[in-house]
């Protein structure tokens, strides 16, 4: 019996909630997480870089931060869409509708998908562009009531909001790391060094 136990171990006295998901196996049944609490995990997962915020002046002082700290105060953001440009523009962006012109990409996204941790984009945030063509430095707004838990439901989603013009360009941006540190799960997708600014609106 006692070789058992050396070889096998004894039975661990830890509760499931004892359990940190970075105990966890990849392969292992998903604990029952909040949606808002699995997006995160495992977007942070993904290499993103996650500012929660609880109204629209710290979402603006947070995107200042950012700003700031990568020194792009001098810089212009790619901004496709106009309605963002209004509601950032205390912010003193330099904003360009050319990609080859600017530093970072100033966005919003159709939703937040809690299963892997990526954003659910369309042709409303990137018009006609593919990843690769949008600057890698990208800031993200989005809000906590587009959390959705799997691609599927955020499609759904996507098709009830936009009845009569449904959006094209569905895509995700999942890799949030930079170039060198790509591995072979990442090839051919695009990495980009994301910001996120997760507005509480629930």
């Amino acid at each position: 019996m006692n070789l058992f136990k050396k070889i096998f171990g004894s039975k661990s006295k830890k509760t499931e909630k004892e359990i940190k998901s970075d105990d966890r196996g990849k392969y292992m049944p998903d604990l029952k997480l909040p949606i808002d609490e699995k997006f995160t995990i495992n977007f942070k997962a993904n290499g993103g870089k996650f500012l929660y915020c609880d109204d629209l002046n710290e979402v603006f002082s947070n995107f200042n931060y950012i700003v700031q700290e990568n020194s792009w105060e001098e810089k212009p953001a790619f901004i496709i869409d106009d309605n963002l440009e209004e509601k950032f523009k205390h912010c003193d962006i330099i904003a360009t509708k050319t990609v080859s012109k600017a530093t970072y990409f100033l966005t919003t996204c159709e939703n937040l998908i809690a299963t892997d941790g990526s954003l659910l984009i369309s042709s409303q945030q990137i018009a006609t562009k593919k990843l690769p063509e949008l600057p890698f430095n990208v800031i993200v707004f989005a809000t906590t009531s587009q959390i959705v838990d799997n691609i599927g439901e955020g499609l759904r989603g996507i098709k009830s909001k936009n009845k009569q013009h449904i959006p094209t360009n569905i895509t995700t941006i999942k890799h949030f790391k930079s170039g060198d540190e790509k591995d072979f799960l990442s090839y051919g997708s695009s990495a980009k060094n994301l910001y996120l600014l997760l507005l509480e609106d629930l």
